[in-house]
């Protein structure tokens, strides 16, 4: 069975499309392109990250990419790693989103940026007390396991101090790219921080997410 965007079930499924369930919901792997091995692999925030964050958005049509966004993520995929999502969807919970938009926005992006290994959507509010939501590890570890690869070879890519510390938690590395919503002590505490995505990607590539400061 598929849904009305030609996508399987998630394993997870809140009972009658709601967020109540205490787990995240994990959207079937897609297929990888030329059979990447899962030798390293590249969890995106969605939100500020690979596209541009508008609240709460339902609406495929409002999804646009940030700059450099198609051709770093080319460059990730041609490399061999393998790619993946993870996202607080905190809108579902305040019924703001219903799981039919969280697909249709994650299939509009993949229309965009072509497929992700694996989507991990926290579907929770804040005071739920959830193991998924960032910065808790649980999306992180959750898309490490769909993809078959361990945290210590996987880097999370963000643009907020929750992003880095679901990487730290989980036991990945972090990189994260500021946007205006970032906050100066959430740069500060990063680690590692890239002017941009095509940046972050560079660091990926030359196997340096530590301590580093790129392009800033």
């Amino acid at each position: 069975m598929t849904s009305a965007t030609g996508r399987a079930p998630a394993v997870a499924r809140p009972p009658h499309g709601g967020a109540r369930s205490a787990e995240p919901w994990i959207f079937p792997a897609s297929p990888r392109p030329g059979g990447a091995p899962a030798a390293a692999a590249v969890l995106f925030d969605r939100d500020g990250t690979l596209v541009e964050d508008v609240p709460y958005n339902g609406d495929p049509a409002l999804v646009r990419p940030v700059p450099g966004a198609v051709r770093a993520v080319a460059a990730l995929r041609a490399a061999g790693l393998v790619l993946g999502v993870v996202s607080n969807q905190s809108g579902v919970a305040r019924g703001l989103l219903t799981r039919r938009q969280v697909e249709a926005v994650q299939a509009r992006v993949e229309d965009l940026l072509g497929p992700f290994g694996i989507w991990a959507v926290c579907p929770h509010g804040p005071s739920e007390g959830c193991g998924c939501r960032k910065p808790a590890p649980g999306l992180v570890l959750a898309a490490c396991r769909g993809l078959g690869v361990p945290p210590a070879r996987t880097v999370v890519i963000g643009d907020i101090g929750a992003d880095v510390g679901a990487a730290r938690a989980a036991g990945a590395r972090a990189i994260l790219v500021p946007t205006p919503a970032t906050r100066p002590e959430e740069v500060a505490d990063a680690g590692t921080v890239a002017a941009d995505l095509t940046a972050a990607v560079r660091l990926v590539l030359d196997g340096r997410p530590g301590t580093d400061r790129e392009g800033t």
